[in-house]
């Protein structure tokens, strides 16, 4: 299967948006009103980056890529990148997509000069903590937080 990662265009918005909700879906990790901000794929685009991986098919995955000033940024600092709401299509799973939006989140990060990249996880979301770890990440216990009762999140960082 041959695929691209590329920004998303503006055609596409409303289905980045339903693959980020069916995702996070999958997997139980919708709560509340998130869906309706998983689902805001037009308003990140003009706020932050939305990536997305793509083939002929149609998209495999999404994420949101948050550089300094963007208001989708949860904890990162002025000199580091951070993305969010990485989600691959259920039949796209096991392909390596969600390792290829990370990495070009690293790269990313690299190319706007900046010296770490973090995000924040769920707590629950093992499977993500695996594809973090394997990648070089490392916990950053100071910056786990909650955003509303009930829903702790773990923070990671790389150093590049």
């Amino acid at each position: 299967m041959t695929w691209e990662i590329r920004q998303a265009r503006p055609d596409e918005y409303d289905a980045v948006g339903d693959l980020t909700v069916d995702a996070y879906s999958h997997d139980g990790f919708v709560r509340g009103e998130y869906a309706m901000t998983l689902r805001a794929a037009a308003d990140r685009a003009a706020k932050a980056e939305v990536w997305v991986a793509a083939d002929a098919s149609g998209l495999l995955g999404t994420v949101t890529y948050c550089p300094p000033g963007s208001v989708y940024r949860e904890i990162g600092l002025d000199h580091e990148g951070e993305f969010r709401m990485l989600g691959v299509a259920g039949r796209a799973r096991g392909l390596g997509i969600g390792t290829a939006l990370t990495t070009h989140c690293i790269e990313r990060t690299r190319e706007l000069g900046l010296s770490r990249i973090v995000l924040s996880t769920a707590v629950y979301m093992k499977t993500a903590h695996r594809l973090y770890e394997r990648l070089g990440f490392q916990r950053l216990p100071d910056r786990d937080w909650s955003p509303v009762a009930g829903i702790d999140l773990y923070a990671y960082e790389l150093n590049l």
